[in-house]
């Protein structure tokens, strides 16, 4: 496996991810995405879309609100619960988690630690024009409690039936202590989550689909598979809301660390929120039988999985790096070059190749599909192969004098380098054939 710093010169060089406030000298653990990053993103939170929820006639999508009553945080255990230990250096002053501390003293300049102390990870924050206790609110630090609060909701406007879930991607915010490995730990980041409803003796055979379903999932978006473990939390590992949870480990250059979880919650939220708030968030079942759903949570973070995929992909042949993303997450599908950028008649008619992928049809044309395409002129044909590879393009295609004669272009593969001629009417067939082939 590469370094982590090949990763993150990579993601610089080529505008996937920037230090944040970097001007200023940056702020720890946040990240800004560039067009690239952003792409990337977006093409894996729109695959998880489609297959974790659009794919299943039974699941439901919500964008819940960020800030919460701090009710919601108390009646879920967050604010009693979600600690972590801190211990601070007494001669360097920097804070450490404590639990993830292997040395005694400190790592960076060897001096001695404090005694832990427990922080609590929730940013807090005030809603209305004056700082007073009864304004105190938090930023979530999961997604999850949009879900649960808004269950009655779902069952009162789309009277689903057992079983169904809950989707949804958004942003969740944590107070790290201490900085993460590039983007795996942040403050703030997003999540794709999903809470699963259903009877308290179907839960098994739900949390064995849902481990399948993630399985399959982690070999769609390129994930090496030899680097993937999956570990079963002990009972003194679990949240306090969970019965069974298991990780899918991923082997980043810094080491093993939790890439996604699986927990059966019980009825846990549910209930709890039906306590606390008074409202009674409960299933009726075709006799009338009222029931509080149990729950199978599949949660996986955006950041982490574009860190793994990009960590997955990145391969060096020779003094050529190729990122080998999967066509589907790649944040371009083409890029279309003509030979020479100072040749008017090569570049008139790449620049209509180039609308040919992108341009949205004209009336009538109903079957057109615009591609994502990058237009690059820049340095010699070496140059420009050499760039899109790095950045992850799987087709590159060059416009040449034997294009104005024959309407034929030249189309390399990114992964082999082999190039084939293709007819320009034949282009978009081709390059779509093997994005999904």
């Amino acid at each position: 496996m590469t370094s982590i710093d090949k990763i993150v010169s990579l993601a610089k060089r080529r505008g996937f991810i920037f230090p944040g406030s970097e001007i200023y000298g940056g702020l720890a653990n946040t990240w800004d995405f560039g067009p690239l990053g952003l792409a990337l993103k977006k093409n894996i939170k729109n695959l998880w879309w489609s297959e974790f929820v659009e794919k299943s006639e039974n699941i439901y999508g919500i964008d819940g609100s960020i800030i919460l009553s701090p009710k919601v945080w108390q009646a879920s255990g967050h604010v009693e619960n979600f600690t972590d230990p801190l211990v601070e250096c007494q001669k360097c002053h920097r804070r450490y988690r404590a639990d993830q501390l292997e040395a005694k003293d400190c790592p960076n300049c060897g001096g001695k630690l404090s005694k832990p102390r427990m922080f609590n990870g929730m940013f807090r924050t005030f809603v209305g024009a004056t700082e007073e206790t009864d304004s105190i609110a938090y930023l979530r630090p999961e997604t999850a409690q949009a879900i649960f609060i808004n269950f009655k909701n779902i069952i009162d406007t789309f009277h689903p039936k057992l079983p169904f879930g809950i989707a949804q991607i958004g942003k969740a915010f944590r107070n790290e202590i201490t900085a993460g490995n590039f983007i795996f730990r942040d403050i703030e980041f997003e999540q794709m989550e999903l809470e699963f409803f259903t009877k308290e003796e179907d839960w098994q055979k739900y949390f064995e689909e849902y481990l399948n379903k993630i399985r399959s999932w982690t070999k769609l978006i390129g994930l090496d598979q030899k680097y993937l473990t999956e570990r079963e939390h002990k009972a003194d590992e679990r949240s306090h809301y969970s019965k069974k949870t298991v990780d899918f480990e991923y082997e980043f250059p810094f080491g093993r660390r939790e890439l996604y979880g699986l927990a059966y919650r019980t009825n846990f939220d549910l209930k709890t929120h039906s306590q606390k708030s008074g409202v009674e968030l409960v299933y009726t079942d075709e006799v009338g039988e009222k029931i509080i759903p149990h729950v199978i949570e599949p949660s996986l973070g955006v950041e982490r999985t574009m860190l793994a995929v990009m960590c997955s992909a990145y391969s060096e042949d020779g003094e050529r790096v190729v990122l080998k993303l999967k066509p589907q997450l790649a944040p371009y599908k083409a890029a279309v070059f003509p030979l020479l950028a100072n040749k008017e008649d090569l570049v008139k008619k790449a620049r209509s190749v180039y609308e040919l992928l992108t341009i949205y049809p004209n009336k009538g044309r109903t079957n057109h599909q615009p591609l994502p395409v990058a237009w690059d002129d820049r340095g010699n044909i070496g140059k420009r192969y050499f760039a899109q590879d790095e950045i992850g393009t799987p087709f590159c295609i060059t416009v040449d004098f034997d294009t104005l004669e024959d309407d034929t272009v030249t189309i390399r593969d990114r992964d082999s380098a082999k190039q084939k001629r293709v007819k320009v009417s034949n282009l978009k067939e081709e390059i779509l054939e093997g994005i999904n082939g």
